[in-house]
């Protein structure tokens, strides 16, 4: 409930249920709250992740589950520490393949993320060694018209394991 209550009061998107397999992660130095992170099921159609990886329909429909989305990255308001973001990525990307396969029973081999291009330049995503592999059409999950409803994203992905191609 402190996780959610921390997105929904300091974070730009607010609180909404992730979807599907998820970890949220509550970032402490001692007894300081410093940020708030999670993680969900990858998003269905991305076509830059997609040509990316090199799968067609049927492979992505197989092991979509193996890619784990960092849909929240908040760090609080009053946190100031130089470089901290890239630090909290690095590590939560170590830590997240061990709780992801204690929690579901499968290691996730990859992890994407969108960055609101009109807020954000991604540059602690950048930092953690993230791969900036294109943008979206700014269409988000529910158009279905091709109305263009949402916000262009840049897409970065972060490999788990050497042959995430391969596990994929």
């Amino acid at each position: 409930s402190l996780w959610n209550e921390l997105i929904e009061r300091y974070h730009y998107l607010k609180y909404q249920p992730l979807p599907g397999a998820q970890m949220r992660y509550l970032l402490f130095h001692g007894s300081d709250l410093l940020a708030a992170l999670g993680f969900s099921a990858a998003a269905w159609k991305v076509a830059p992740r997609d040509r990316f990886i090199g799968w067609d329909d049927g492979q992505r429909r197989r092991n979509l589950h193996r890619i784990a989305n960092n849909s929240r990255f908040l760090i609080l308001p009053w946190v100031k520490v130089r470089n901290l973001a890239s630090c909290i990525l690095a590590a939560a990307a170590k830590r997240l393949g061990n709780d992801w396969t204690q929690r579901y029973g499968y290691e996730p081999v990859l992890l994407e993320t969108f960055v609101e291009r009109s807020r954000f330049r991604g540059t602690c995503y950048r930092a953690a060694n993230w791969i900036h592999v294109g943008d979206t059409q700014g269409r988000g999950k529910l158009d279905r018209r091709h109305r263009g409803l949402s916000t262009v994203k840049h897409i970065y992905l972060y490999s788990l394991h050497k042959r995430f191609r391969q596990k994929l």
